[in-house]
C-alpha cells in the first residue's frame, strides 16, 4: 500500500513550539547556538544525590504509587516478621516520604492525603482480623487505632516535606531576576 506525504510541499516546515528545547540540527540549520551542560569546576563528578532519578507524579499516580507500595510492604512484613504492625510502620515512613518528594509541584496538595490511604489500604492484609468481611473490617479499624503514632509520623513527614517544598518554589517565584553583568570593552 501506498503511503503518501502528510505534508504537501506548499507549506513551510512547522516551527519548534515554544519552551522545547531546539536539536542540534536543527540550531545549526538556523545559526542559533544549543546550550550545552557546562562541566564541573575540577572535573569533579556531580554529587550522587544530583544523579539520582526526580520522578515527577501526578496526584493520582503519587496516591497509587503509595498504596502499590504499602500493599507490597504488607506482603513482606507477611512475609518476613509473620505481620508484625511494627515493621508495617518503619516501612511506611519512607514512603510516605518518597511519595511527597516524587509528587509534582502542582499536585503537592495530594501526598499528605494520599499517604494515609495507602497506610489503610496496605494493613488490611496483616491486620489479623477473622469471621468474614466484618471480622477483617474490625481487623483494619482496630490496626489503625493501635498503630496510629505511625499513621500520624508518616502523614506528618508528608506534610512536613510538601511545606518545605512549597515554601522553596514561592521564594523561587518571588526573587528577582538578575540582569546579566556586562563586560566593559
Amino acid at each position: 500500500m501506498e503511503q503518501y506525504r502528510t505534508r504537501s510541499p506548499h507549506h513551510p516546515p512547522r516551527r519548534r513550539q515554544p519552551g522545547r528545547p531546539a536539536l542540534p540540527a536543527q540550531a545549526a540549520a538556523r545559526g542559533t547556538r544549543v546550550a550545552r551542560p557546562r562541566p564541573r569546576p575540577g572535573g569533579r563528578p556531580a554529587p550522587l544525590l544530583r544523579r539520582l532519578p526526580a520522578p515527577r507524579l501526578t496526584g493520582l499516580g503519587g496516591g497509587l504509587f503509595s498504596c502499590v507500595a504499602m500493599v507490597l510492604a504488607a506482603g513482606l512484613v507477611w512475609l518476613l516478621f509473620d505481620g508484625s504492625l511494627v515493621g508495617y510502620g518503619v516501612l511506611f515512613l519512607p514512603v510516605a516520604a518518597a511519595t511527597a518528594l516524587w509528587v509534582r509541584p502542582a499536585d503537592l496538595i495530594t501526598a499528605p492525603v494520599s499517604v494515609p490511604i495507602a497506610f489503610a489500604a496496605g494493613v488490611w492484609p496483616i491486620a489479623g482480623g477473622s469471621g468474614g468481611f466484618g471480622g477483617q473490617l474490625m481487623g483494619v479499624v482496630t490496626a489503625l487505632s493501635l498503630h496510629a503514632g505511625w499513621l500520624y509520623g508518616g502523614t506528618l513527614i508528608a506534610s512536613l516535606i510538601v511545606i518545605v517544598r512549597k515554601a522553596v518554589l514561592i521564594g523561587r517565584r518571588r526573587m528577582p531576576r538578575r540582569a546579566p553583568a556586562r563586560r566593559p570593552a
